[in-house]
């Protein structure tokens, strides 16, 4: 006699350096994705169903995350409860331990509750220092963890002014990269808040140099391919004056990926999803 199937959401960080991404990649790949490891993760407690871990949202090789999420189903012997939340939690980190992953969260939620679905935001933070003369003068605690921007001086006020153009709703598609799933994908979104902030690193108050540390920062219900990379790229352009503001318009309004300049998406190591939103009722 089986228990029943006890899903949960989970919620898990890493650093993504050393990841061919969060997505799961086969067994002949050599560069494993965070899915993979997750996946060995829950195998170890030994369920007795087949595991598979749904991710919530995709990220690409080289970006982090304070904060992703997926649902995965666990179901154990008769003799066995489901697993209290924090057990969960514990018992993954166990198992993770030789990696830059770390579950943060875990919720007991419904048999049809679905990860990817029913998230209704997501916030990406795409970190960028100015005051460097080469790259290797950012200081080694930030190594890959920010882009480094040489010999920048950045025209904040015009940046501000393109951030405000692209909240609302758009068809981003200039904003997106092409790829298989491309033609399935409605290049209309909605971006609930986009905001440049002064950043902050640990590095600042122990190591004396004139670095300044930015944030740009993203919320939407969900986002194209590489499209925070592309809106990230396209206004530190406006900031260092490659770009106008009124070409971040034309270029909002061609809706044509092909539209968007040559080289120049921002780098995937200064990019952080930040946050995956539920309603509460969901988690409940």
């Amino acid at each position: 006699m089986l228990h029943s199937t006890a899903r949960y959401l989970i919620f898990f960080q890493y650093a993504g350096t050393k990841y061919s991404g969060v997505m799961k990649t086969p067994a002949d790949q050599a560069v494993e994705g965070v899915e993979n490891h997750l996946e060995s993760a829950v195998r170890k407690l030994k369920p007795v169903n087949e595991v598979s871990v749904s991710i919530s949202s995709r990220t690409d090789s080289g970006v982090h995350a304070l904060c992703n999420s997926a649902h995965v189903d666990i179901q154990r012997r008769a003799d066995k409860p489901p697993l209290l939340e924090q057990t969960l939690v514990e018992a993954l980190n166990f198992h993770l331990k030789a990696e830059p992953i770390r579950i943060t969260r875990a919720y007991r939620v419904r048999s049809d509750f679905h990860a990817r679905y029913q998230a209704i935001s997501r916030t990406y933070v795409y970190r960028f220092a100015s005051g460097l003369r080469h790259h290797t003068e950012m200081p080694v605690t930030e190594r890959d963890l920010c882009w480094a921007l040489r010999d920048t001086r950045l025209n904040i006020n015009a940046m501000q002014e393109a951030t405000a153009l692209l909240i609302g709703t758009h068809d981003f598609s200039t904003f997106r990269a092409l790829n298989s799933e491309t033609p399935f994908k409605n290049p209309v979104k909605s971006l609930e808040s986009a905001r440049l902030e002064s950043g902050v690193s640990f590095s600042q108050r122990h190591f004396h140099r004139d670095i300044q540390f930015w944030e740009l920062s993203f919320k939407s219900r969900s986002f194209l391919y590489r499209q925070v990379r592309r809106m990230t790229g396209a206004l530190l352009a406006v900031g260092q004056g490659r770009l106008s503001v009124s070409q971040i318009r034309e270029l909002l309004e061609a809706r044509d990926s092909l539209a968007f300049p040559n080289n120049l998406t921002a780098p995937a190591h200064g990019l952080f999803l930040t946050n995956v939103q539920y309603r509460d009722a969901d988690l409940g």
